[in-house]
């Protein structure tokens, strides 16, 4: 409810705000009011994640005021600072691994290596009555570093690694199990926590492997319509995790849209849940002028629809990579088939794609 406060009250109220940061339900129990109440305040006094929407008034049958409220709602500009700022501090107490020797082995300084993980799903519930496999947290992570294992096994000894994944890594985005922007239910294993945990054992076993066969690799953790709040953490917390060591690099660009350029050869990265294959060499011509301009074959990697498709648009050849992860019930029960599979593609950086290696998962139950 909307009030005015005395000088006094607002100051209980700011008191109790800095008592119980981040927690309106606690701080309004403290001053012995609703939490609605509370929020109402903030939202007035510009302290809170909420804005005001709209007012109402409540009337008996004579046309008196029985109750006035405010109507709030999220301030997303507020909440995506605040996620942003608590991502940051989370990193900067992580603690720093120590640079790893240089690869021993020798390595081709023309070649790169894309390793490409997109729509991994790490969460996903899925049963084979329905879909054709099982798909969970520990069928997940044992697919996915067998995978990766197999792949490197197969691939030239680049000087570059490019670990590509191009999102949907998590497969919701916080303790709810819904899709971020729909509010779509999901078939969940497990908790968020053990979600995250898994996840990151994942890119950090997988980044080992690649250490210890390339020279250099290079980060994209892309985006995807299913993790749009954790992909920011994630690229935050690597980039702090491996701050300290000069064979890895980051790409922590704010905006879904990824290029790496190797010599002539243009690397770009989009989950393609906001552009459709079609419409993104014109994007990324016009976003990345000068990279474009300076090479001559160029190649855009995306997801989001779980099968492959690959084709050469003008300037540049767009391939659409599938998913390592099992049909869940919604794409079961909506009849979308599709090879489960992952793929190396070595590319010169004069040349452009020169080489690629496939793996299924069968390969690894195999």
């Amino acid at each position: 409810m909307a009030v005015k406060v005395s000088d006094e009250e607002r100051q209980r109220r700011l008191m109790a705000r800095e008592a119980f940061p981040g927690s309106h339900e606690a701080a309004a129990r403290s001053l012995g009011i609703s939490s609605s109440t509370y929020k109402s305040w903030l939202a007035k006094e510009g302290l809170s994640d909420f804005i005001v929407t709209g007012r109402s008034t409540l009337r008996d049958s004579s046309g008196s005021v029985v109750m006035e409220w405010e109507k709030t709602s999220l301030d997303r500009d507020r909440e995506d600072e605040a996620r942003q700022a608590a991502f940051e501090a989370l990193a900067s107490e992580l603690p720093r691994l120590p640079p790893t020797g240089k690869n021993k082995g020798s390595t081709f300084i023309d070649l790169c290596t894309v390793y490409t993980l997109t729509d991994a799903h790490i969460g996903m519930l899925a049963w084979h009555r329905e879909g054709g496999a099982d798909w969970d947290l520990t069928i997940a992570e044992q697919t996915i570093v067998g995978c990766f294992e197999e792949a490197i096994r197969g691939t030239p000894a680049s000087a570059l690694a490019i670990l590509n994944q191009l999102g949907d890594l998590l497969h919701y985005d916080g303790l709810s199990a819904v899709t971020p922007t729909s509010g779509h239910i999901l078939d969940a294993d497990g908790r968020f926590t053990k979600m995250v945990e898994v996840a990151v054992r994942v890119l950090r076993r997988v980044i080992d492997m690649l250490l210890a066969k390339h020279e250099r690799v290079h980060l994209v953790l892309a985006e995807g319509n299913h993790d749009m709040a954790s992909s920011v953490w994630l690229r935050t917390m690597f980039k702090a995790l491996y701050e300290k060591e000069p064979r890895i690099t980051v790409d922590d660009s704010a905006l879904p849209y990824y290029v790496y350029r190797h010599g002539e050869t243009l690397l770009a990265f989009h989950h393609s849940h906001l552009k459709k294959n079609a419409q993104l060499p014109l994007l990324i011509a016009a976003q990345f002028a000068s990279d474009w301009g300076l090479t001559k074959r160029r190649y855009i990697h995306t997801g989001n629809l779980h099968h492959v498709e690959e084709k050469e648009h003008c300037g540049a050849t767009v391939i659409q990579h599938p998913t390592l992860a099992a049909r869940d019930a919604y794409a079961a029960r909506g009849g979308w088939f599709a090879d489960r599979s992952m793929s190396a593609i070595t590319y010169h950086s004069g040349f452009g794609q020169v080489g690629r290696v496939t793996v299924c998962p069968e390969m690894i139950a195999a």
